[in-house]
């Protein structure tokens, strides 16, 4: 009897120790209000358990009570959402700069941005060791998801372009990213051919890769998404959907007929809405998102009215890549005074398609373009600004922060981790003070924000924007 009595406390005592082991958690969040991006709605009173990196229950302070944590945070009169996407940023700048690079990871982090979009740039080595770095928790960051270095022609202005000619050649350089196991595939429009252009859209996608691009003058809007492009880069290529005699126009321009430049100027003073709605039903059919990257084009087409010298952001950046801001600057103090109205005019008139995109349902994807040679579109601060430019010019602010993250996760399928507090979903958190929903500047209100798990309250993420000398 006393055998079996001692027998029996044992199993007690290591089913009471296997309790206790499955009912820690890492993190409790008690007293959220969770706002749902999908629909809006906000749930009161909620709790969020963390473990491992991950959100492994949400309900109410009862239906969690089972839970213990080594560490507790009150959310009450808080916000709290899933953390920022930034869908289109840049490393770059050459071997020098790549410390400076680095040092911009912590903006993203400081200002609530958890994952990012590399659309290619010249230091692929060292952004492949980030994102390593990061996803094995050995280096604080935002999630990367990098393209490595893009495909162009020969004689590329861009440092670190894979160059093609030839079908054989983008096959060759396909193999080359797939081996660096890049997260898609961008492409421009500088010196590529027309025909290998759409080659790479086609064969990159045949191998499984999203593709994102700029769009040569010499194709239609419709011809490159039912090539099967993923993401157009920067909305003011979609005003050339609302001309009437598009596929004409574009022709003339392959011809040597018509300069790309005159087809610009005709995208925005011949733009008919319902010829560019009928376009934008085909992006939606094939699933082709816009990336419209307002924060750049804002910055640089209106460099006349804000030279941006006293940003108070821009001691964050570090002198070398402020140097890499020069040639736009540049470019635009040498516009006539004409150049400048139509650098206004194409910003203004292209912002102002973003409602119709939406209501044509393309998915919409909220990116800045920040980091070298992008003047002062700032990594980090730029993604709010997107979101505030966004609902400027007619999204809501519930669609601005969807852009951001719902359809980010989803256009590189990773809906299943991301996108909402829920059960299974990552532990990328941000817990706001104010409600984004009624205001979209409340983005930058963060009170405090979980990154791949773990906690960091406002004064460890202000430690984090350290002045650049």
């Amino acid at each position: 009897m006393r055998k079996y009595t001692f027998t029996a406390l044992i199993i007690t005592l290591l089913q009471a120790t296997a309790f206790a082991q499955t009912n820690t958690v890492d993190l409790l969040i008690k007293d959220a209000s969770i706002i749902n991006i999908s629909t809006g709605k906000v749930a009161d009173n909620q709790v969020i358990a963390v473990k491992n990196g991950e959100i492994i229950n949400v309900g109410t302070a009862n239906t969690l009570s089972k839970y213990k944590a080594k560490q507790t945070i009150s959310a009450k009169g808080k916000f709290v959402m899933p953390a920022l996407w930034d869908m289109h940023v840049h490393f770059g700048g050459g071997d020098s700069l790549i410390q400076e690079n680095k040092d911009l990871l912590n903006l993203y982090i400081a200002n609530g941005i958890t994952a990012v979009r590399d659309a290619a740039a010249d230091i692929t080595p060292s952004v492949l060791e980030w994102r390593k770095g990061v996803n094995e928790g050995k280096l604080l960051g935002p999630t990367i998801f990098t393209s490595g270095p893009k495909l162009e022609g020969y004689k590329s202005i861009w440092q670190g372009d894979i160059e093609v000619g030839t079908m054989d050649e983008v096959n060759k350089a396909l193999d080359s990213l797939q081996k660096i196991k890049v997260d898609f595939v961008k492409i421009t429009d500088n010196t590529i051919k027309p025909e290998i252009y759409l080659g790479s859209i086609k064969e990159a996608g045949r191998r499984g890769y999203k593709t994102s691009a700029h769009i040569p003058p010499v194709f239609t809007i419709g011809q490159v998404s039912e090539a099967g492009l993923s993401s157009i880069e920067h909305i003011s290529y979609l005003l050339r959907a609302g001309l009437k005699n598009e596929k004409e126009l574009t022709e003339q321009v392959a011809n040597g007929i018509l300069p790309a430049r005159e087809l610009s100027l005709k995208a925005i003073n011949e733009f008919d809405e319902a010829t560019a709605e009928a376009t934008f039903k085909i992006l939606a059919k094939n699933k082709t998102a816009v990336t419209p990257t307002l924060s750049i084009s804002y910055a640089t087409a209106f460099l006349d009215v804000n030279d941006h010298k006293n940003d108070a952001f821009l001691k964050y950046i570090g002198p070398g890549l402020r140097k890499t801001y020069d040639w736009r600057v540049q470019r635009a103090a040498k516009d006539t005074k004409e150049a400048i109205e139509i650098r206004h005019r194409t910003i203004e008139k292209a912002a102002s398609l973003l409602p119709l995109l939406w209501r044509s349902g393309v998915k919409i994807l909220a990116g800045t373009d920040a980091g070298y040679l992008n003047s002062f579109d700032y990594p980090g601060l730029g993604l709010h600004q997107e979101l505030e430019l966004m609902v400027k010019n007619g999204l809501t602010p519930l669609q601005a922060l969807q852009a951001s993250i719902i359809n980010g996760p989803e256009f590189l399928n990773k809906s299943d981790q991301y996108g909402s507090i829920s059960i299974g979903k990552k532990a990328d958190i941000l817990i706001l003070n104010e409600n984004p929903l009624l205001n979209i500047s409340a983005t930058q209100q963060i009170h405090a924000l979980v990154v791949h798990g773990k906690l960091m309250d406002r004064k460890q993420l202000d430690a984090l924007l350290t002045v650049k000398e």
